[in-house]
Order: C-alpha cells, then sequence, then structure tokens
C-alpha cells in the first residue's frame, strides 16, 4: 500500500482551488531558536503554505552568501540537529497540522543523529519528511526504509545534466516532490527567472514526475506570479532569510519578512488567474539552486 504523502495532499488541495502554493524556508537557529521558531511561524501568518526549515551546516554544498550567513551564526549559537523537531512541532501545533514542515539537510547530520532516529523523532514532532541536497536515490537505502517506516516524504534532487535513466530512478524514489535544480549556481535571490526550469519541468515529468520542485531565483511577487503559471509551487529562502539578517530591531525583521512573504504569496495566488489548472502540475523551487549537479555521485557523502 502507497505511503500517504503530507505535502503531496497540500499541494493537491492547492492545485484544486486552482492556485500555486508558496514554499518558504528559513534556517534553524538564527539569531536563536526561540526566534527562529517565531520567524517561521510569522511566515507561516504571512502566506506561506509549505514551510522548508533548513539545519545548519558547517560544510554546505548549495548554500549561498545570504543562507551562509545565517546558518554560521546559528552554528555558532549552539543549534543542534534536534532544534528543527522543535520547529516543525510549533508549526503542527499553531496550523493544526495544515501546514507541512520539510527539514532541508544534507545527509553527515542526520547520519550523525541516527537516520532512523531521526525520522521517528521528526515524524512524533509533526513533521512531512526531508530534503536531502547531497543524497542520492542510488545510496539512499537507509533513508527510504526509515522513511517508509514512518511515513515521511522524501525530496531527492535532479538537475539539467540529468539523463533521462537518472531523472526516472529519482522519480521512482521520491515522495512529496522532485526537487530540481534547472540553473547552476548556489542559493540566492536573483534579478531574473531562470530560462531552463521548462525544459527540466517537462522532462522530469515525462519520467513519471507529477510534482516537480525547480531551482531558480525568485525574489519578488512578481518573480513568483511568472512562475506560478506554469508550477504548483514556489520555493523561496534567501530573499526570505536576508529579511532576518537586516539592520534593526527584531520586531522591524519580522515585520520585513510577512512582508515579503505576503508579496509572494499575493504573487502565487494572481499567477493563473487567466486560464484552468491542469490536473498534475509542477513544484517550482525558485531559490535553491546548486553549484555541482545533485544526481551525480560525486556529490554523495
Amino acid at each position: 500500500m502507497p505511503v500517504a504523502s503530507a505535502t503531496g495532499d497540500r499541494i493537491a488541495a492547492l492545485r484544486a482551488e486552482g492556485r500555486a502554493a508558496l514554499v518558504g524556508y528559513l534556517p534553524v537557529g538564527f539569531p536563536d531558536v526561540e526566534r527562529s521558531v517565531e520567524a517561521v511561524l510569522a511566515m507561516v501568518d504571512a502566506g506561506a503554505d509549505v514551510v522548508e526549515v533548513g539545519v545548519p551546516y558547517t560544510d554546505p554544498v548549495m548554500d549561498g552568501p545570504v543562507i551562509q550567513r545565517a546558518a554560521e551564526a546559528a552554528l555558532a549559537g549552539g543549534t543542534r540537529v534536534r532544534d528543527v523537531l522543535r520547529v516543525a512541532e510549533a508549526v503542527a501545533s499553531h496550523t493544526a497540522g495544515r501546514v507541512p514542515t520539510l527539514v532541508m539537510s544534507y545527509w553527515n547530520p542526520l547520519l550523525r543523529y541516527g537516520v532512523d532516529a531521526f525520522a521517528r523523532d521528526l515524524a512524533a514532532a509533526g513533521g512531512a519528511g526531508v530534503i536531502t541536497p547531497d543524497l542520492i536515490p542510488d545510496e539512499g537505502a537507509e533513508w527510504i526504509a526509515a522513511s517508509d517506516a514512518h511515513g515521511l516524504d522524501r525530496v531527492f534532487l535532479v538537475a539539467p545534466s540529468s539523463t533521462p535513466e537518472r531523472l526516472q530512478r529519482t522519480v521512482r524514489a521520491t515522495r512529496g516532490f522532485v526537487y530540481a535544480a534547472s540553473t547552476m549556481g548556489v542559493t540566492g535571490a536573483r534579478s531574473q527567472v531562470g530560462a531552463r526550469a521548462e525544459q527540466l519541468v517537462a522532462d522530469t515529468r515525462a519520467a513519471g514526475a507529477r510534482d516537480v520542485c525547480v531551482g531558480l531565483g525568485v525574489s519578488t511577487g512578481d518573480h513568483a506570479a511568472q512562475v506560478g503559471r506554469y508550477a504548483d509551487g514556489v520555493i523561496v529562502g534567501s530573499a526570505l532569510v536576508g529579511a532576518l539578517l537586516a539592520d534593526g530591531p527584531w520586531s522591524a525583521r519580522i515585520d520585513e519578512l510577512q512582508r515579503r512573504t505576503a508579496d509572494l504569496a499575493d504573487g502565487v495566488r494572481r499567477a493563473r488567474g487567466a486560464g484552468p489548472v491542469a490536473a498534475g502540475r509542477t513544484v517550482l523551487a525558485v531559490d535553491d539552486s546548486t553549484t555541482v549537479d545533485p544526481t551525480s555521485q560525486e556529490t554523495s557523502p
């Protein structure tokens, strides 16, 4: 019997409403754990439909300078992997389970915690699943087994250089959505949306995916509207993290985070006003791209 997908169910519900999802990313522990929880809940209240929380890591493959700066501060403040469980639990309680929480983590922190133990504890906290940017399905047997045992989504990555065979293998292993990095570069808000997304989406769909999450670079509501016309969701990270890195009192930074979130949420909501929504559209993660092909052997630990 197939395992249910909390993230897939949320995307399907929004698709039925005729709109894309806004997926907002923030790192856990910046500027400290308590205020990072506050920030995530503020982002949800301002319109984020799915939450993506990052585990700070000392050797990130795909994090740009904005996210790296926040992660370094979180690590210096003593943030640990277990702190993401507090965020997942807070979101589940705050939204009565309506908003899924995905953890974005490199593989080594999960290995150190214990793969099955982390899956067990995340599920108990109300989390939806994990995005593993440096783990390929070929080497993910332990995570696949743990996520199946505890009913979690598992999001693997594809890239423009992925072969049809690689796309098919990744689609088969993924639950929730496929995360496709459409441009080569680290995370960061960009002045325009990448041009390679639609072809990668088409190729990933042809490989059997229903929902695809593509890495681009979106920082405004207009960008989100552009992407949301052909995507099931728009994932934004650096533009939101940047609000928290600004100078000024914490309350002002939270206000700016909510302003940016609301602008992006408005973008995804007005994206499809011109026509009907087709079933099985695409999820676009529009902030996170990678410097290497995440589906290659070289990116796995």
